[in-house]
């Protein structure tokens, strides 16, 4: 009985490369499909943005300087951006150039003397999702919501 030196099938081998081989190839053909849809998200949430900030320009919604918070909330730092909160909380914003804002920095001595300098953010198709108080809501309800408040939101 020769039994010792076989190896049971998809265990070591050819077999075994082969499978490894093809796992990969699924693991990256997962990922770049999970990239092409992320980016098809952001393109659609961008193009939202920008049409609220158009929108917005074109009502003549008063603009007013955003103000950043610091990441545990304690502290409030001025910033160079003008536009519009799109949330009660004042932490998401348009600027007047339609773009998506999270407004939440690092605190710092820096930022206190010389204002923050909060960067864009790619803005999601739904706001909230996955936060733990599970409240969410589409991002294009969110900002029709806040377009029809018009300057009585604040």
């Amino acid at each position: 009985m020769r039994a010792v030196g076989r190896t049971v099938a998809g265990v070591g081998g050819d077999d075994d490369r082969e499978w490894r081989e093809r796992q990969r190839r699924a693991v990256r053909a997962h990922a770049a499909a999970d990239e092409r849809a992320r980016a098809a998200e952001q393109a659609e949430a961008a193009e939202l943005v920008a049409w609220f900030a158009a929108e917005a320009g074109r009502r003549g919604l008063r603009t007013t300087r955003l103000v950043a918070r610091s990441y545990d909330g304690r502290s409030r730092y001025r910033t160079r951006l003008t536009g519009w909160y799109v949330d009660r909380a004042r932490s998401r914003a348009v600027d007047t150039e339609g773009r998506f804002h999270l407004l939440t920095v690092p605190a710092s001595v820096r930022s206190r003397l010389f204002r923050a300098n909060p960067q864009p953010d790619p803005a999601p198709l739904v706001v909230g999702r996955g936060g733990r108080d599970g409240e969410s809501i589409p991002l294009r309800d969110l900002l029709h919501r806040r377009l029809a408040a018009g300057d009585d939101w604040d």
